[in-house]
């Protein structure tokens, strides 16, 4: 099989790297590395996810259902994303549409039906919607991460010319950006490697979500720091992708827009959510603070040391009678224990 591309990384010395889009066929039809990646993606994440699910107050049932729900319409969503800001390139054939083996499948359009999905079961199961976001975000940047590399294998995603050692160039490279003809982008350079960025990224994002899950006690509070972490890093790689999705023609990057408004919503939810949260563990604890009531207790229990003072406490003392001297005598004998005292 004859590679697609012949992909170089000058800087270490690597040069014409055969690259097929193709992986394998199966009776005649092939099977390619983008679809095969997203796919080994989400059977792993799935798998995970079931197997630490226990830990977590979910059963795996539970996770098996909502990835029946959530990949056909991450998949869709995904899809309508991208053909919604790429409309000029489908509205000629619109059959085109539904394929999806040239790539073509945008990620927040994923997260919005992923994040459906979840809704979708959460209110069939009845279960509180954060315990399944909080649980299933912290597989989403894995599953990044290796549906990234799908882009490689298309070489596409990738970002404007770079001096670094990493810099990529390939056949594809060079005839996408002739193609499209960037001011101050030179085809025949090395480009950023976008796709590695992110992979990188993911990873680093993947093992903190982990971490935080086992601590965190906010509601949503794993959720909004995905959102926040991954905003961060898509906002300035969007900034050197070449392949950028346009919101129409105002010259704002869709993704870019996107990724800023993850940022800016979790960093002001994550401490009111967090408050909230603190707010109401302090009303339970007074709650049970009232309720308390020293003066009774159960049979069994200990007795309290609480000692009530009347108003009768306060009174003057009336003058003492005379006494005769052998009643003096006995006001220096040892008065009674009233407490008895552990050695």
């Amino acid at each position: 099989m004859n590679p697609d591309f012949l992909v170089s990384f000058p800087g270490l010395g690597i040069k014409n790297l055969p690259i097929s889009r193709q992986a394998f066929s199966i009776f005649g039809m092939p099977i390619y590395w983008y679809g095969l990646l997203i796919a080994v993606a989400l059977i792993l994440c799935m798998l995970l996810a079931m197997r630490h699910a226990s830990a977590y107050q979910l059963k795996s049932d539970d996770v098996l259902d909502t990835f029946i729900a959530v990949i056909p319409l991450m998949i869709i969503f995904a899809r309508l994303y991208y053909v919604v800001l790429e409309w000029d390139s489908f509205k000629d054939d619109i059959l085109s549409i539904v394929d999806t083996r040239r790539g073509g499948l945008a990620f927040y359009g994923g997260v919005i039906g992923g994040a459906l999905g979840i809704l979708l079961v959460t209110r069939l199961k009845k279960k509180p919607i954060s315990r399944l976001l909080d649980f299933l975000a912290v597989y989403v940047p894995l599953g990044q991460a290796i549906g990234r590399w799908g882009n490689f294998f298309n070489q596409e995603a990738f970002g404007n010319n770079t001096t670094l050692p990493w810099g990529m160039i390939s056949n594809q490279t060079t005839a996408y950006l002739q193609s499209v003809r960037i001011a101050g982008v030179d085809p025949f350079k090395p480009v950023h490697p976008t796709f590695f960025y992110e992979f990188i990224a993911n990873l680093i994002i993947f093992v903190i979500l982990l971490r935080l899950r086992k601590t965190a006690k906010t509601p949503f509070a794993v959720t909004l720091w995905y959102l926040l972490l991954y905003g961060f890093v898509r906002f300035f790689v969007e900034g050197i992708r070449t392949d950028p999705l346009m919101l129409g023609t105002t010259g704002i990057r869709a993704s870019q827009l996107l990724s800023a408004l993850m940022m800016i919503g979790a960093i002001i939810l994550l401490p009111v959510l967090r408050q909230r949260r603190l707010k109401r563990e302090f009303s339970a604890a007074l709650s049970a603070s009232m309720a308390f009531r020293p003066d009774q207790s159960d049979k069994g229990d200990p007795v309290s040391d609480f000692i009530e003072i009347s108003d009768s406490d306060f009174q003057d003392e009336s003058p003492e009678p005379s006494v005769s001297t052998d009643d003096q005598a006995s006001e220096y004998l040892p008065e009674e224990q009233t407490e008895d005292h552990d050695d």
